[in-house]
């Protein structure tokens, strides 16, 4: 489901391709206008399966420690039932309703309502309004970047009302977590279902909507490709940013917070969690204006997709590692811990530099240097839907001549660090590493039938200089 993106092959377009400002082939945007078979059948199964992942991981933590064959035994061998497994499950609160409807609100006021300031005071952040990319019908929105300075108040706080104000504890989130996860779901459905509706009845941009006329597909794909409301609310770029990543670093807190309070300390494993993942989030931040040329903004549309993971699939399973913590409160040695450490931040430094390398490439044309020395290119060309030919340059230098998505690979190690500081006991704090591996692995096959569709002959010179696409030498 949702996840921080990443941009595709790096490339660089000629300035002749940005004076025409040629639309992009209709087969580089994001989704179908047609539906075969297997693309409906795999829509109805994340359509279904999706959100109960969701719940039975955080059921199985709730009522099982965490493990997740127990439910499934218990079930088989008649001690349990579904209808007890269900009357056990906390249901939605006054205040887990009113704690969310809050949060949101708070959030759509940060992001809307107060212009950044950061990059009036921070060197090298790129913050204020800022240009997307070209949509298909031509469309360059604006958009105000404001995210790390809503994260940075949102946090500002929280570590006030912690340590001097105490109008809520810090472990009000575990608290009431799984009432919560119903009013997540609440928002994730109410969001998607509107966004649809306003795409076929009142949308920004209607040239750059797609149907299929299968609701299915529509319906988690999205319909249209940058929904807003005003001329400011994006749903895109706040969804994907707030609340969900905002609340990620909160959550790590809270499950903190709880830990501590249930055991009298914080353990190692969960202070790596959160400074690992902390990270990665204000990476995220920081790179918000870099975010607008990525997958999510650039090609996908605005559906069940987008709108539900980013409410529901993303703060309650990206947060795994911090809750299986507070039921497994694991100590890991100095080795251990010193090992999990040293492969998030290289991975992070592997993830990062990779893309600096792509977007130096791309903002200099290629007149830059790349470890040292001038960047190794492959020239090519692509016909747009308007029928005029453009030019490129592809990288094949410093990371991106390892490997064709060597970004993915950093992201991965850093996934694998978060898990691995959970220990061995249970499957469950690995499920973030499966999943990921999966859906970059996924991305990765079709950024390069984007390319391929894209730049034909091309590309197969560029696969030929970089014959791998994220282990050097396996795959």
């Amino acid at each position: 489901m949702a996840a921080k993106s990443q941009p595709d092959a790096p490339q660089t377009k000629s300035r002749d391709s940005f004076a025409n400002g040629g639309a992009a082939t209709q087969g580089q945007w994001g989704r179908a206008w047609e539906v075969d078979w297997f693309s409906l059948a795999s829509v109805l199964f994340l359509l279904l399966l999706a959100p109960f992942i969701v719940y039975y991981f955080i059921m199985a933590c709730d009522q099982y420690g965490c493990s997740l064959t127990a439910p499934v035994v218990d079930l088989a061998t008649g001690r349990a039932h579904l209808a007890d497994i269900w009357a056990k499950t906390p249901a939605v609160t006054k205040e887990a309703a009113q704690l969310y409807a809050l949060w949101v609100t708070f959030q759509v006021l940060l992001y809307s309502a107060l212009p950044d300031f950061c990059h009036k005071f921070l060197p090298g952040y790129v913050g204020g309004v800022q240009e997307g990319a070209v949509t298909p019908a031509g469309v360059i929105n604006k958009y105000e970047i404001n995210g790390l300075q809503a994260w940075l108040i949102t946090h500002l706080l929280w570590f006030a009302n912690s340590h001097f104000l105490s109008l809520f504890s810090p472990t009000v989130i575990f608290d009431n977590w799984i009432p919560l996860l119903w009013c997540a779901n609440i928002l994730g459905y109410a969001v998607s279902t509107f966004a649809m509706i306003k795409g076929y009845f009142f949308p920004t941009n209607a040239k750059d909507c797609k149907f299929t006329g299968n609701f299915f597909y529509d319906y988690m794909m999205g319909i249209e490709f940058n929904p807003r409301i005003g001329k400011w609310f994006d749903f895109k770029l706040f969804f994907n940013g707030r609340p969900g990543i905002v609340a990620w670093t909160l959550i790590n807190l809270s499950f903190a917070a709880k830990q501590r309070e249930l055991y009298g300390q914080v353990t190692n494993a969960m202070v790596l969690v959160n400074v690992l993942q902390a990270i990665y989030v204000l990476d995220f931040f920081w790179n918000e204006a870099w975010y607008l040329k990525t997958i999510d903004i650039c090609h996908d549309h605005f559906g069940w997709y987008l709108g539900w993971g980013d409410c529901v699939w993303l703060p309650y399973l990206y947060t795994l590692q911090g809750l299986y913590l507070v039921y497994h409160p694991v100590q890991l040695s100095t080795p251990h811990a010193a090992g999990v450490l040293l492969l998030g931040l290289l991975g992070y430094y592997i993830f990062r530099m990779a893309n600096h390398q792509k977007d130096l490439f791309r903002r200099t044309d290629g007149r830059c240097l790349i470890w040292g020395r001038k960047p190794r290119v492959i020239e090519c060309s692509y016909t747009s839907a308007d029928g005029r030919r453009h030019h490129s340059k592809l990288l094949v230098s410093g990371f991106w001549g390892v490997a064709r998505h060597l970004n993915y690979t950093g992201d991965l190690m850093g996934s694998l660090a978060y898990c691995l500081a959970c220990g061995g006991g249970h499957l469950l704090p690995y499920f973030y590493i499966v999943y990921m591996t999966i859906l970059l692995t996924h991305r990765c096959l079709r950024d390069e039938h984007r390319c391929a569709s894209k730049y034909g002959g091309d590309w197969a010179r560029y696969t030929a200089a970089v014959p791998h696409r994220l282990l050097p030498g396996i795959f």
